[in-house]
């Protein structure tokens, strides 16, 4: 029997679906598929299917992996190291040199440390606006606004209007959902595709409950559309194949020719094996699961790199690293590793290898970030790809004792970010003071880096979506080799 989702009231004029009613019916919509974008693209010829993973993508084809280290990681015990500043601030560990000369990171990454040649740190992020808490700083860091409103589009909803693909129906993935209270510790606009709407918002996959690290991992968010069997995504299929006739008349959409062939496809991402390769990490090699990590953060950006290869063209990923043994979230957010406030919430000492300590975080980081830049290197597509590592703000220089365990609280005012491939080459940008308190040399506020990263992905920045630019910022010409 099929079954009618909750919008569709079985009313349409003169023997003819609106596309928002095909759209629930055939339950893109709720999967997240950018079908609109895939209309654009259909003209004149309809989209190829997706390519498997493993086919190399052209030049003029880029991507985005753009993880997210929520909760705000510490800028001066990772990227921008004070090794001369006092006790307090400077914490325990040591810097170690990289392969670009006079540019250290943290002793606990040295796998990053020989790949730097294909990265560059920015040291003097800083948001110029109010921040009051995690969602007003991570909306202005994922939609590239220094004051974003709360309609502001993510960067993946941008490209996945004026850049549709032409090989995927899903332009924009996001690799594991924010975990908890999102009011608190992520911006709750992330799922609604700003004021583009739902066909730009993002298809999420993974939660803390069902991830990729775990061998029973299911991808849900598709079966829960189908259902247990293929049978009711058929319905629906068979139900819009019904009406595609009348398609052919509707304004702007005369390619009734391309309704039926994205309306497959669809069909076939639900219901097919072909959708879902390049989730299925089973298809690659124990060794190159090994080589990423067995954690939540290495398998997700190793089906990011996949994701990328099969055409999609922006992939979020959560830099969630799992909890340490016999842990779990210990009083923060289930997936935002990064917020180690300390004793001051009941989460370990932020040096320590708990699920919110440093020791345990940053050799999985260096782990998984740096296998992932070696594969994308090795397969010829860290030229097509943009890798951007970054928080919505860094933590306090000085380290906070609370119940005698350390810690640090939130600080805008200066962070760092990371970027790799897309023609982007490695060094350093910008400097905090000696403290990493401020921003002593050239600061990038989030418009800058938005205007940077539409520059490494081939976008006009002059572009507009409606009547609003995509960046108010002039990108960081430097960085580019």
């Amino acid at each position: 029997m099929l079954h009618m989702p909750l919008e569709f009231d079985g009313h349409f004029e003169s023997g003819r679906l609106s596309r928002r009613q095909m759209l629930h019916v055939g339950g893109l919509g709720m999967l997240g598929l950018g079908l609109p974008g895939a209309l654009r693209a259909s003209d004149p010829g309809l989209p190829a299917r997706a390519r498997e993973p493993g086919a190399r993508a052209s030049a003029s084809e880029k991507s985005c992996i753009f993880i997210v280290m929520g909760g705000g990681p510490s800028h001066v015990d990772i990227w921008d190291m004070k090794p001369n500043a006092p006790t307090e601030i400077r914490g325990p560990y040591k810097p170690v040199s990289t392969a670009v000369p006079g540019v250290h990171i943290n002793e606990l990454m040295p796998r990053l440390a020989r790949q730097s040649k294909h990265y560059s740190i920015i040291r003097s992020m800083t948001h110029t606006a109010p921040i009051r808490n995690h969602p007003d700083a991570m909306h202005n860091c994922l939609t590239g606004q220094a004051k974003a409103p709360d309609d502001a589009p993510c960067y993946g909803s941008v490209l996945a209007k004026v850049r549709p693909s032409k090989r995927v129906l899903t332009p924009y993935v996001w690799l594991h959902r924010c975990d908890g209270n999102t009011t608190v510790f992520c911006s709750p606009f992330i799922s609604l595709g700003g004021f583009l709407g739902r066909p730009y918002a993002p298809f999420f996959v993974g939660n803390s409950t069902n991830h990729p690290a775990m061998s029973n991992f299911q991808l849900s968010e598709l079966d829960s559309v189908v259902g247990s069997s293929p049978q009711r995504t058929l319905d629906r299929e068979d139900l819009l194949g019904r009406f595609e006739p009348s398609l052919g008349s509707t304004t702007g959409y005369q390619a009734a020719m391309g309704w039926s062939e994205l309306r497959q496809r669809a069909v076939e991402l639900a219901t097919g094996p072909n959708g879902r390769l390049p989730f299925d990490l089973q298809k690659e090699s124990p060794k190159v699961r090994d080589r990423y990590g067995r954690h939540p953060l290495g398998q997700y950006l190793l089906m990011a790199r996949r994701l990328v290869e099969s055409g999609v063209g922006f992939v979020s990923v959560n830099g969630w690293c799992g909890f340490a043994p016999g842990e779990g979230s210990q009083g923060g957010a289930a997936s935002f590793t990064w917020d180690m406030h300390g004793g001051g919430m009941g989460q370990g000492n932020i040096f320590g290898t708990g699920s919110y300590g440093l020791g345990w975080a940053l050799p999985r980081l260096d782990e998984a970030l740096s296998a992932l830049l070696e594969d994308l290197h090795e397969r010829g597509l860290l030229e097509s790809t943009l890798v951007v590592v970054v928080g919505e703000f860094g933590r306090t220089p000085k380290i906070e004792t609370s119940n005698n365990i350390a810690g640090r609280s939130h600080w805008p005012a200066c962070f760092s970010a990371v970027l790799a491939g897309a023609g982007i080459g490695g060094g350093v940008y910008g400097a905090s003071d000696k403290i990493g308190a401020y921003v002593k040399d050239r600061p990038v506020p989030p418009q800058v880096l938005g205007a940077t990263i539409y520059q490494a992905l081939g976008v006009p920045l002059d572009t507009k979506v409606g009547a609003r630019p995509i960046t108010t910022g002039e990108p960081l010409h430097e960085l580019f080799s």
